[in-house]
Order: structure tokens, then sequence, then C-alpha cells
């Protein structure tokens, strides 16, 4: 590239670019003194930012003056600049862009705000497990704020507007200064002595010195242990507090708080009106449905001709007690029957025929009996060689040595076999 040839405006172009590429330049903090400060007619203020040493050009454009200014800049007033820094490429100079000046000394309420808001994230006062819900339709509205200014205003008239059958009690405190925190923690407490609904605790915008009570623990400790649903609407949409972080619910703004506290009374008619016509519509069906079921049923003949329902039972007991009649005879019948037979049997007749036919077979079985009977072979002279108990049937069943039993029909003789 050493022999390229660079017009002014692509050297200060290629710059700029540089510049816009660094992030470290993209959003970044300045600490200075302000110089030089004025306002054109455009809306757009240029000043100078400069320290003992060193000084930088700064623009302050018309949109961001307008969202982000809370005071008026003043030549020798010590601030932190937010912005970014980039190449004018018309003049060849970079500058530094301001997006918002602070006043020094926010730097350490920022560090302390940093501080708090990591201990209490570590505590859980945070958690959105802890957050109450906030009543739809709440009879009576509690405000922490100061008695007059435009925050109360706007609650009051958003609430009355929106939900007028709501109650509105005003607890009137110090919204900045030393003593707020503590009398924003007294009226807090101080409202759970009456029955309300919902609380909206804060203030209007300013700056974070004037915010600085809703930032201080003893009213983030106080809000997350009160018993009421909180609804936190401290400064603008772009302003957040340590309150906004605890609180059940955050709003943006205070009317904004009093929009998420309180329903649209014309919707809540127009959804009462829709669900009372979907009453109406309903009882409707069901008188009509009623009124078929009615009408099938009344067309029942068990309805026209009631009698014939005792008619169909009377024939069915007649039915009934024929069969009961008819069973009662045959058991009867049949019972004589039996009765007749036993009468007329032998049994009864001749009972000594049966003996005397029982004791004649018991005889023939015990003859039989007899005729098996071993003791009577012994009485005719026969003997029965026994080995133990186990009777001898053959000479092969013995050896020469053996003891055998000789029973006779008068004793036994032990003897031996040689």
């Amino acid at each position: 590239m050493e022999n390229e040839i660079f017009t002014v405006s692509a050297i200060n172009a290629h710059i700029n670019k540089m510049l816009k590429r660094d992030p470290n330049l993209k959003n970044i903090r300045i600490k200075g003194e302000i110089s030089n400060y004025r306002n054109y007619p455009s809306g757009h203020s240029y000043f100078t930012l400069k320290d003992e040493k060193s000084q930088i050009p700064a623009v302050f454009f018309k949109f961001n003056k307008q969202r982000f200014l809370e005071f008026e800049p003043e030549n020798g007033m010590k601030v932190i600049v937010k912005g970014k820094i980039e190449v004018y490429e018309t003049d060849g100079k970079y500058q530094l862009y301001v997006t918002k000046i602070e006043k020094d000394g926010i730097g350490d309420l920022f560090a302390r705000f940093e501080q708090l808001k990591k201990d209490l994230d570590k505590e859980g006062l945070f958690e959105e497990t802890h957050k109450k819900e906030i009543p739809k339709y709440p009879k009576r509205i509690g405000v922490v704020t100061a008695k007059t200014g435009a925050a109360i205003r706007d609650i009051i008239t958003t609430i009355k507007r929106r939900y007028p059958i709501s109650e509105i009690l005003i607890f009137s405190t110090l919204v900045q200064g030393n003593q707020a925190a503590p009398q924003i923690v007294r009226q807090i407490r101080h409202a759970q002595e009456f029955d309300i609904d919902t609380l909206i605790v804060g203030r209007g915008g300013g700056s974070i010195e004037d915010l600085w009570p809703f930032n201080e623990e003893i009213v983030a400790r106080e809000i997350y242990a009160c018993e009421i649903p909180i609804i936190s609407a401290v400064g603008h949409e772009i302003d957040f507090t340590i309150a906004d972080l605890v609180a059940d619910k955050r709003a943006a703004t205070p009317t904004a708080a009093a929009e998420l506290a309180v329903p649209n009374i014309r919707e809540v008619k127009n959804n009462i009106g829709q669900l009372s016509n979907r009453i109406n519509k309903s009882i409707e069906n069901k008188i009509v449905e009623n009124r078929t079921r009615l009408s099938h049923i009344s067309q029942k003949n068990v309805l026209k001709n009631p009698e014939s329902i005792y008619e169909i039972k009377g024939m069915q007991l007649d039915n009934l007690i024929n069969k009961l009649d008819y069973s009662s005879k045959t058991i009867i019948s049949q019972n004589r029957n039996k009765l007749f037979r036993i009468e007329n049997s032998i049994v009864l007749k001749k009972p000594e025929e049966i003996i005397k036919a029982k004791k004649d077979r018991y005889m023939k079985n015990f003859n039989k009996l007899e005729i098996l009977n071993p003791l009577l072979t012994l009485k005719r002279g026969y003997a029965m060689a026994k080995s133990g108990d186990k009777v001898i049937s053959s000479a092969k069943d013995v050896e020469v040595g053996d003891e055998i039993d000789i029973e006779f029909d008068d004793g036994t003789v032990n003897t031996k076999v040689i």
C-alpha cells in the first residue's frame, strides 16, 4: 500500500471505521470537567470535556438530551459523560458523541447500587417465587408517595378514570433527601394496618440522587417483608431502582402503576355482559332441552295408561301363584308315594326276616374264612417251620447251622439244621 495514494476523505473515513470497530469506544464513560458549553438553535449542544492534562471535544444531540438530560450543564461542572468516540470526517477530528451526562459523584452511587443489588440478589430478594400476585379487582388501593406533585395526580386520575369504584388511600412521605428512606419504610408499615389490596410505592422522575431513597437497603427489605402486594413506580421508563427489583411488580411510570393496579371498568362491564349473555343462553338451552325431554316422557304409554302397569304385574303375580301351587302339590304327591313305599317295605312289616338274612350271610362268610385259618391245619397234626417271623415253605430256604422254630398246635420247638 506504500505506493497507493489516498484522499484526505478516505483517510478520515478509514480512521473512523477503525474507531467504530473498537468495542471499548462504543459505550464508554469518561470523567471530566465541562468547558465552553454552548446550546445551538438546532437543539444540539457542543462542549469540551477536560481534565488537568488533556481535553476532548463533545457533541450532545437534541434527541438524547430530551430523553436523558436531567439537569442543565454548566461550565466548570464535574460530570461523568456516557457515549461513543468517532471521527467527524469533515474536520478530521475525533470527538465524543454523548448519550447521557451525570453529575460527578454518581459513579460512587452507581457502585453502591451494584453492590447492594448483588448482595440482595444473593439473598434471594429478587426471586420470582417470592413475588405476590397483584389482585385483579381491588377494593382499596394504597399509595406511598409525596402528597403533592405529578406522580400522585397521575395515579389518582388514572385509577378514577379506569376503575372509579376502587378507594384510594394516600400515605404521604418524602421521596428524596436523607430523611426520605426512613419515612417510606414507616408509611409502608402504616399501610399494612388498613385493609388494602394493592400498594403503589414510588415517585416521579429525577436524577439518580433524587431517586436514591428507593435504592436504600431498608426500603428494599421493607418492600420484601410487606404482606400487601406492591407495585413499584419510581421515575421514568429508563430509571431502574432496587425497589423495582424487589417489588412484586415494576411499573415504568406512576401512570403505568395505576394501570397495573386496576382493570378498565369498561372491559369489566363488557366481560360481565358477555358472561351474562352466555349464562342466559345456557339457561335457555337447558330449558329447551328439558322441555323436549318432558315432551318425550309425557308421550310414554306408562303415563297415558298407568293402569297397564298394575295389569301386567297382576298377571305376573297370578303366574307365580300357579307355579307355587303346582310345585307344592307335586312335592306333597312325591312325599306321599315315598311314604307309601316305606310303609309297605319288608323292613317295617317283617324286620326279623332281614335280620335272619343278614345272619345267614355272615355265617357263610365266616365259614369261608375258617377254612383258610392256618391254625386248623396244625390241629390236624401238621407243623409250621418259621425263621423269625418268616414262614419257611421250602428246604432251599434254610442252610446247615440255621436255627428254626417248629410250631405245633400245642407249642413251639426250637431246632437247628444239621
